[in-house]
This record gives C-alpha cells, sequence and structure tokens, in this order.
C-alpha cells in the first residue's frame, strides 16, 4: 500500500470527523466516553458504512431508537483494540544501569516499576491495521510507539516530551528515536504536529515540544547509538518547519504604546464540534445563541485543547476575568505565557542546532527571533509589581492576574534576562504571595475551583517539571533549594499513590497526598505516561548517588 493511500483522510473524515452519521451515533450516546467510537474500525470501507448508514435512516424514519443505534454500531465497527497490539521495544531490558545508583531502597522499587511500564505502554499497530489504515481514524505512523494509558491509545504531542524523558533515563534510545522519526514523518506531511495520533486531532497542535524533545535525544549520554550529526543535518529543516507553523498560524500582534510586539496564541482550524467529545461539546452550546456563536464555541474549545490544559479558568474570559463556565472559554484572545516561553526556547535551540551545523546564516535568523521573543515577553506578560510573567487578554487590554502554575514557565525556557537577578527573585517571591508551596500533594495548576480537570485541586505532571525544573535551572541557591522540595513532595505523593493502586495517574489531588486526581469530562486515567517520565526525572536529580546530567531541559 502506498503512502498516498495510507494518509488518504477525506473519506475516514465524514465518518469519524463529521456529519449525520456522527451525529446520529454521539447523540445517541450508546458509550459512556464519546471517545469511544471514533476510535473503533470500520468493517467495510468508508463509502459502504455511509450508504449503509442511508439505508438504515431511511428504514427507521430517519428516528432510530439508541438500541437501534447500538446495533447499527456493532454491526459496521468492531472494538478500538482492534487496531493495536502491545508491544515490548526491543531496548527494553529488566534492569537499567539508572536504578544501580538510586540511593533509597523505596525508590529504587519504585523506579523499577515506573521502567517496567514502558514495556506495558508499548503499542504497535496491527498488521492488519497496516494494510487497511482508512477503515480507522489513526494517523499513520512509521515507528511503534509509547502511549500514554487508559483511554488515550495512541501518541500525543506534548505528553510525549516527557515520555522521551523517562525513555532516556531507562536507556531505550531506539524507542526514543523511533518516536522522534514519526513526528518527523507527520511534520513532513502536514507541516505540524497534531494534539494526537488520530484525525479527529488534525487542526490544532499542541504545546510545541518536538524540538527540545529533540535536543534531549542529541544529549543523551550515549553518543554512539547514531551519528547525531547526520541525523541533525537530515532533520534541521523539518524542525524548523514545525517552528515556523507557529510563527505563522499562531501569532498576533499586541500594541503597547508606540511599539507592536508579535507573540502566539494557541487556536485551531477545524469546524464543528469535538469529534470524541461531540455529545458534551453539542450540550454545553445549546444555550448558545445562533450558528455563529456555537461555531464560535466549538473553535474556542478545540483552541483549549491545543493548549493541553482543557480545561480550565485560566481560558475563560468573562467581563475581563476568569469568572464564568466553560461557554466563556476564549482561548484565542489570550496570549499564554508558557506558549510564548516555549517557542523562545525552540528559537535558542534551533540557533544552537544551526551552529552545530556551521549554517550561521541560518543560527543568525533563530538568535535574532529569539531575541524578539524575549523583548516581547518582557514588555507584554513580565509584571514587575506582581513578579511574574502574566498572561494577557487581548479582547480587554488586560493582564491576566491569576496563578497558574504555567506562569512561571520562563523560568524552565530561560526567556528572561540572565543578567538581572530580579526575574528569579521576584519569581520565588510570587510563589511565596500565593502560598503554593505548602500543598501537600503538588503545586496546583490554578487556584480556582471549578470543576474543570486543569484547575484546583488538580496538580499536574508536566506542570510539576516545568516549575521544579526550572527552578533548578536558575542556579539562584534558594530557587534550588525550593526545587528540591517540590521534588520531594511530588515523588513523595506518587510513590505513596502507586504503593495504594499499583498504577500511575495522570493527575493527582494537591491537597491529598498519594490520591489521584479527577474532574472533568472523563474520569481519571492510569497508565501514565507522562507521569512516569517525570517520576523517573525526578529520581535520577535527587535520589541519585551519581552526578545527575547538567542539561535538564
Amino acid at each position: 500500500m502506498g503512502l498516498d493511500k495510507r494518509l488518504t483522510t477525506i473519506e475516514r473524515e465524514d465518518v469519524f470527523c463529521r456529519g449525520p452519521l456522527l451525529h446520529t451515533v454521539q447523540m445517541s450516546k450508546i458509550f459512556d466516553d464519546s471517545k469511544t467510537f471514533v476510535d473503533m474500525k470500520m468493517k467495510y470501507p468508508p463509502q459502504k458504512i455511509l450508504e449503509k448508514y442511508e439505508d438504515f435512516m431511511d428504514s427507521i424514519a430517519k428516528n432510530p431508537s439508541k438500541e437501534q443505534v447500538r446495533q447499527f454500531v456493532a454491526d459496521n465497527f468492531e472494538e478500538s483494540d482492534a487496531v493495536f497490539e502491545e508491544f515490548q521495544p526491543r531496548d527494553w531490558g529488566i534492569n537499567p544501569p539508572f536504578l544501580e545508583n538510586i540511593v533509597n531502597e523505596e525508590y529504587r522499587e519504585f523506579g523499577c516499576a515506573m521502567h517496567r511500564l514502558w514495556a506495558e505502554l508499548g503499542r504497535k499497530m496491527t498488521a492488519k491495521t497496516e494494510k487497511d489504515i482508512n477503515s480507522t481514524s489513526l494517523i499513520w505512523v512509521p515507528n511503534h510507539l509509547i502511549v500514554p494509558g487508559g483511554r488515550f491509545r495512541e501518541f500525543y504531542y506534548w505528553d510525549t516530551y516527557w515520555i522521551i524523558r523517562g525513555l532516556l533515563i531507562s536507556e531505550m534510545y531506539e524507542t526514543t528515536k523511533g518516536m522522534l522519526d514519526n513526528f518527523l514523518h507527520i511534520v513532513e506531511r502536514y507541516g505540524y504536529v497534531p494534539n494526537g495520533g488520530r484525525i479527529y486531532y488534525l487542526g490544532r497542535s499542541q504545546p510545541p515540544t518536538l524540538i527540545p524533545s529533540f535536543k534531549a535525544y542529541l544529549d543523551a549520554e550515549d553518543t554512539s547509538y547514531t551519528d547525531h550529526s547526520d541525523y541533525l543535518k537530515k532533520n534541521i529543516h523539518l524542525l524548523s518547519k514545525e517552528f515556523d507553523f507557529w510563527i505563522s498560524k499562531r501569532t498576533t500582534v499586541v500594541k503597547l504604546g508606540d511599539k507592536e510586539y508579535t507573540l502566539a496564541i494557541y487556536g485551531n482550524s477545524s469546524e464543528g464540534p469535538r469529534a470524541e467529545s461531540y455529545a458534551e461539546d453539542v450540550e454545553s452550546a445549546a444555550p448558545l445563541e445562533g450558528e455563529e456563536a456555537k461555531a464560535s464555541f466549538y473553535s474556542e474549545i478545540k483552541a483549549a485543547c491545543e493548549s493541553g490544559m482543557d480545561f480550565t479558568s485560566r481560558w475563560f474570559v468573562s467581563n475581563g476575568t476568569s469568572k464564568g463556565s466553560l461557554r466563556d472559554t476564549k482561548t484565542t484572545s489570550i496570549i499564554p505565557v508558557d506558549l510564548n516561553a516555549i517557542l523562545y526556547n525552540n528559537a535558542v535551540i534551533l540557533q544552537e542546532f544551526y551552529t552545530r551545523l556551521s549554517q550561521f546564516d541560518r543560527a543568525a535568523y533563530y538568535k535574532e527571533k529569539a531575541a524578539e521573543w524575549l523583548e516581547a515577553i518582557d514588555a507584554v506578560l513580565w509584571h514587575e509589581d506582581v513578579g511574574v510573567w502574566l498572561d494577557y487578554d487581548l479582547a480587554n487590554g488586560v493582564r491576566r492576574n491569576y496563578f497558574y502554575a504555567s506562569n512561571l514557565t520562563p523560568l524552565w525556557a530561560g526567556s528572561y534576562s540572565k543578567k538581572n537577578g530580579k526575574y528569579v527573585e521576584k519569581a520565588i517571591g510570587y510563589l511565596h504571595a500565593n502560598d503554593v508551596l505548602n500543598y501537600s500533594g503538588g503545586v496546583p495548576q490554578s487556584l480556582d475551583n471549578t470543576g474543570e480537570q486543569w484547575d484546583y485541586p488538580n496538580a499536574w505532571p508536566p506542570s510539576q517539571h516545568l516549575l521544579i525544573f526550572g527552578l533548578k535551572k536558575t542556579g539562584h541557591p534558594e530557587a534550588e533549594k525550593l526545587a528540591e522540595e517540590l521534588a520531594k513532595k511530588w515523588l513523595t505523593t506518587n510513590h505513596e499513590a502507586f504503593l495504594k493502586a499499583h498504577h500511575m495517574a495522570e493527575k493527582y489531588h494537591a491537597s491529598a497526598i498519594g490520591q489521584s486526581g479527577g474532574g472533568g469530562e472523563y474520569d481519571v486515567q492510569f497508565g501514565f505516561g507522562w507521569t512516569n517520565g517525570v517520576v523517573l526525572d525526578i529520581l535520577v536529580n535527587y535520589f541519585s548517588k551519581s552526578k545527575p546530567p547538567k542539561k535538564t531541559n
């Protein structure tokens, strides 16, 4: 089967992404989780399925019962488990060397358990799926992968950064390179990495972590595994292409006084409700008046998904505040601190890569781009009186003066002037002022208790990692001390949770040691890729008798 056929999506989209069949199935709510249906495998070609659907609807006067819809799906689709099979990567070994250096015996056993999970989370498409990819909603990739876990059966963009950090600690270099190659293949095809590995995720991405993932791989200790110079030279154009997607498709201009600054926002280019949460979106939009308002809501919800933080009051805009409900989501009206810090970091890494390749003109371009981004971040997002970076509300022209752990992302990204110590000292003061260092289970992503999963009381692995290693990276003694305290606290709550439940959760409760998080539109998921990666990174940096790696992002 040729590549063009393998990547054809148009017919599959009429089944899994839009149209009357999708509407009928999802609004019948025959599954507890809307994602179940769009992850299934068609028993017949897409056009045949659509014809059978038309015949089915005609036979029951277009008014099917729930049981009739359930039977139609059973007759024409297979369960989602049919597309993947478990796969133990061949570079996975029972006793990776890092375990020998973990001082605490209990934590050594914990690290061993985390390492074992890579074998459990390994997936590859079945031979039958490879041959008939158009019968699924999957985006084809050339290599096997490590999935997050639970309902997340395919790759997810920003999750993969923390998974890769864990894989590199486990010295699974071949698996890491394979996952990077998957993303590079996708960038070559689409120009960016989508939210996840399904066609219904096309139209939105996630925080751009491919470039730092690539750097983490190149910086790994086993430089003998591959010729890194050749690998970088072969793929540098694709890394630049992904960066250019964000610059060309996700930027806006902010005017402050006589100056204009270009910064990035999250966005979306597809229409309609999310296929994987179709009924939820339709019902949320129901009170809105007019199709235009509903279409705008669907787009804003998808933009929030691109942020990776779906959902949170961080994206609510109501009378210039963060109050309101999910219907007040206005993601594209907000310039986010974390996205812009990450893009700055991407530009710095690309400058480093082009310098390594002696392509000095390109290196100079990215040096200039990083300098422009740094100036814009400082002018628009830094607030001296608050002592931190804050999201900016474009619609109302005001700063979003609310605590989010993501406000500290510039420490991790290095998107501040290192010559001026005020940034780090004020950021430390900001953490104390908001009393977020005293939660027993980790720093919450926000302090608003809205019932949305990226709000209080949930503490998330990526937020902890960015904060801990951001503080550590500054080299400031007090910041390093805080980083160590937070790292130990996070490891404690993860360890306690694992001892009780014998699995890892995607999020935890900030106010209860060892308790998984909750809220949002689906049950808490277990596995869990990025949780395992963060745990391993903390173990080797804070609980290892060997000297930890100097590079931390």
